[in-house]
């Protein structure tokens, strides 16, 4: 990455925004370069470094720490809540080999409620099975901005990590999540590709998720046999 230094974009603000990348994209963890690094490597003033870190600190992505530098505050979204682990990754941990059958997608009106959470008064909708090792464990209705589910669809969905394809080739940058997990009854439409009876239950997690502009990206709902199915979630406390 580097500076533009014909474009119109004060410096700082460039700087900024490369800083912002590294740091959702892993580069930066911990401690970040120093400001002199920063200087040699972009050529830039003191006062421009100075800037950049100052509206990171600001918007709390940053935290100075004084005689020791400026660190990362803002984990990324994969720190988060069993490192915001798609159904691929959980499947994975449970020992498990993770498989994917996309059912149907096509352009929708969400319900009331969805409208109520996203603001999407139309939604691209992926619906697939998730399966471990070959046995059929969750039905997952995703729900995206037109304008994503559309470029999404052009990629084998059987065979995709959804979060993965956003993230990787689409250029989406993940940095908020909700997630609420609670029990819940499969829709009769359902019922046949999980292979249970009516009466079992099912672990229904419902999130979304936001870019790093605020903006709603997905919605989620799954539905999860409670029999063969287990949320990991790392806690952690931040002490200082």
């Amino acid at each position: 990455m580097s500076l533009d230094y014909s474009n119109s974009i004060p410096l700082h603000i460039q700087l900024k925004e490369i800083i912002e990348k590294q740091v959702a994209k892993r580069v930066f963890t911990e401690q970040i370069p120093s400001e002199r690094q920063f200087m040699e490597n972009y050529n830039i003033s003191r006062s421009t470094v100075r800037e950049a870190i100052n509206l990171l600190v600001r918007e709390g992505i940053l935290e100075k720490r004084h005689g020791k530098g400026t660190f990362v505050l803002l984990k990324p979204i994969h720190d988060w809540l069993g490192n915001l682990s798609s159904t691929t990754e959980t499947i994975l941990q449970m020992g498990m080999k993770p498989g994917a059958k996309l059912i149907t997608h096509y352009t929708t009106t969400p319900s009331d409620y969805i409208q109520e959470k996203t603001g999407f008064k139309q939604a691209y909708f992926i619906k697939r099975i998730r399966y471990a090792d070959d046995i059929p464990i969750g039905v997952e209705r995703h729900y995206y901005p037109i304008e994503i589910g559309t470029k999404l669809i052009d990629y084998d969905l059987d065979n995709a990590t959804l979060y993965d394809l956003m993230e990787n080739e689409l250029g989406i940058q993940f940095a908020e999540a909700d997630q609420t997990i609670t029990s819940g009854s499969l829709l009769d439409e359902d019922k046949d590709y999980l292979m249970i009876t009516s009466e079992t239950q099912t672990l229904m997690a419902e999130r979304i998720i936001k870019n790093q502009n605020g903006q709603i990206i997905e919605f989620e709902e799954a539905l999860y046999r409670s029999d063969m199915y287990s949320f990991k979630i790392n806690l952690s406390r931040k002490f200082g």
